[in-house]
């Protein structure tokens, strides 16, 4: 499945989230028709340097990527898209004020404030007169709803015309609403269900990382258009445990 709004395509389906440029499991993610992958820059090994080499892989093997960039500043919502992902996840989003100031460093003038590049976002060449409308219109901005602020103000953030949906941070939404650790509670369904009535309402797609089944649960019941359900290290962790238990036990 693929939303087509007025922010043009991003798939749905299953994603994967990456913590560092592992190339095996990229490759693997083609294999395994994986849809999405998500690149955590905020608390992943990805330099400038690795980031650039690893979206131009990822590109040409037709993978759609989203970049979980390293903090709600310009040159950190910039640079992802200047080196071509499809869209960025914006961390750390309080208000609505501050929400729309920081979704505009995602989107050029007249929607925001992104500044002009060149390289490969340009395909290396002098831009159309169209260029800025369709690159506003075919990368996807998704601020993260993961902080009290964010959640008080999500319909209104929702709504924002440098949004094209969001994406829920269940365990530091919990944190930062009181409750301590992510434990799935009937207060967090509660936050999903806002977000999830906030993301229809503007007519956008919503994004949860949902690592296990009564989360995928909640989060296709309230109509998520994409779950994160693998994350690199314990794809790795997970495989290790179950080797090592058949080579003990077998």
């Amino acid at each position: 499945m693929v939303v087509e709004n007025s922010s043009g395509r991003l798939p749905g389906g299953l994603g994967l989230w990456l913590s560092s440029p592992n190339l095996l499991l990229l490759e693997l993610s083609v294999q395994k028709s994986v849809d999405v992958i998500v690149l955590d820059l905020e608390h992943g090994s990805f330099d400038l340097a690795t980031l650039d080499s690893f979206l131009c892989l990822a590109r040409s093997l037709e993978l759609v990527v989203l970049a979980k960039t390293l903090s709600p500043e310009r040159a950190s919502i910039q640079q992802p898209l200047d080196f071509g992902s499809a869209a960025v996840i914006i961390p750390h989003v309080g208000n609505v004020d501050h929400a729309r100031c920081v979704t505009g460093f995602a989107k050029y003038p007249p929607s925001g404030t992104r500044s002009s590049s060149g390289g490969r976002s340009f395909h290396y060449r002098t831009p159309a007169d169209d260029f800025f409308d369709r690159q506003n219109r075919e990368t996807f901005c998704l601020p993260m709803i993961e902080t009290a602020e964010a959640l008080e103000a999500v319909e209104a953030i929702a709504a924002l015309e440098t949004v094209d949906g969001l994406f829920v941070g269940p365990t530091d939404l919990s944190l930062r609403r009181g409750r301590g650790r992510y434990r799935r509670t009937d207060e967090d369904r509660s936050d999903l269900e806002r977000i999830a009535c906030a993301a229809a309402a503007a007519g956008k797609p919503w994004i949860m990382p949902a690592w296990t089944p009564l989360e995928r649960d909640w989060a296709q019941t309230l109509g998520a258009h994409l779950l994160i359900v693998a994350e690199e290290q314990a794809i790795l962790s997970q495989g290790l445990d179950a080797a090592l238990s058949n080579a003990r036990n077998g």
